[in-house]
């Protein structure tokens, strides 16, 4: 498994949560690499921070009181120069407001699409030994995540 992924690892339950999830299980990491890897690959992501980042024993920056959003920060500015390397880049950024339809416990600090011109490229940058450096600063920020792989679909006019 690459590294940037373990399965299973950091998840905690919470009251009222089954589990939290920062990393994809083994089962989800297999379904991704199941699907075309080669169409496009634009990947939701919705991210809540941890008021404290927790970095593993052993980081240099393990107890060191650092805010998550502080290490997510660090995650971003380390990550992107991979990010832009395998073709990937943001194709959207949005600011949560609010949940009409849904859990409404699910609070969210950043939410954005990033788009790869494939989904070698998201392996290309998951398996790459920068982003491996830079995902620890991920893992130490963020309480609870969803990432969602979509493919592109011609836009309209209309639902559905």
């Amino acid at each position: 498994m690459v590294p940037a992924l373990a399965a299973g690892r950091r998840r905690a339950s919470i009251p009222g949560r089954l589990r939290v999830n920062i990393d994809p299980t083994r089962a989800q990491f297999d379904l991704f690499k199941g699907l075309d890897r080669d169409e496009p690959c634009e990947m939701l992501n919705l991210v809540r921070m941890r008021e404290v980042a927790s970095y593993p024993d052993g980081h240099a920056l393990f107890g060191q009181t650092m805010r998550g959003a502080e290490a997510y920060a660090r995650y971003g500015a380390e990550s992107g120069p991979v990010l832009a390397r395998v073709g990937g880049s943001i194709l959207w950024r949005g600011t949560f407001r609010g949940t009409l339809i849904g859990p409404s416990d699910e609070v969210w600090d950043h939410m954005f699409i990033a788009r790869y011109p494939s989904a070698h490229a998201f392996l290309a940058m998951v398996k790459d030994a920068e982003y491996a450096k830079a995902v620890v600063h991920r893992q130490a920020a963020v309480a609870d995540s969803r990432l969602i792989r979509t493919a592109p679909s011609e836009a309209g006019e209309i639902f559905g």
